[in-house]
């Protein structure tokens, strides 16, 4: 009866919620990007799967320019305390002291932070273009059309450069050319009869940061003429 006991009270023990510490949350895997530039920067992030993923997490995000402990820290805008997402607005530009943005997590049992440094010239990562349409023109030529993305707010004074990439249905390949500083193109010794898919992507003209992904396909709407 004593050895059935002192069992009982091992497993209680064992199993008991109070017999350790609780293991606090991974630290937040944190990406910015200055995709709106100059207007914002926007950070987003990450917690890896634990076991305890399903418990309630809330992140507090600030950010401060310059690494000095001592330096203003300001709020990270949240919609909530529980987004995994803030926005830095007002971004002093062309500045050689880095921003550092702060993300930490909180749970019940613990917290853990993630220091993120970055200058917002070096983070500049256009959305891709938008409304690409094709028209096909006398003399085996291709005319290509765009806008830049409705997110990058002054294109006329921060101007984007282009790449296009394109290639006839049933080709492997794309063929690319750019850059270009027009929001048009045309294509020459398109094939005759060939359908096309064509994609553009837009940089910084001062080469600050990098390319933006390619936009979604546009394809000719009828065969190439002769």
């Amino acid at each position: 009866m004593a050895s059935r006991l002192l069992l009982v009270l091992t497993l209680w023990v064992g199993c008991s919620p109070c017999s350790g510490r609780e293991a606090a949350p991974t630290q937040p895997r944190v990406r910015c990007r200055a995709s709106r530039y100059p207007i914002a920067v926007d950070c987003s992030w990450t917690l890896l799967p634990t076991a305890h993923s399903a418990k309630p997490t809330s992140f507090i995000a600030s950010y401060r320019l310059g690494v000095a402990a001592h330096g203003e820290s300001r709020p990270c805008l949240q919609l909530t305390p529980e987004a995994t997402s803030c926005t830095i607005p007002d971004v002093q530009l062309f500045s050689m002291v880095p921003y550092i943005l702060n993300v930490t997590a909180v749970q019940p049992w613990g917290s853990s932070s993630s220091f993120v440094p970055f200058v917002p010239e070096h983070i500049i990562k256009p959305d891709p273009p938008e409304g690409v349409r094709l028209s096909p023109l006398p003399g085996q030529r291709l005319w290509v059309q765009w806008e830049p993305p409705r997110s990058w707010p002054f294109p006329e004074i921060f101007s984007l450069k282009y790449w296009i990439r394109y290639k006839h249905h049933g080709s492997a390949r794309f063929r690319q050319v750019g850059p270009i500083e027009a929001t048009s193109f045309t294509l020459r010794a398109v094939r005759p009869q060939a359908r096309y898919c064509i994609q553009v992507a837009a940089q910084d003209l001062t080469d600050y940061g990098e390319a933006s992904d390619w936009s979604l396909p546009a394809a000719a709407s009828k065969p190439m003429g002769k």
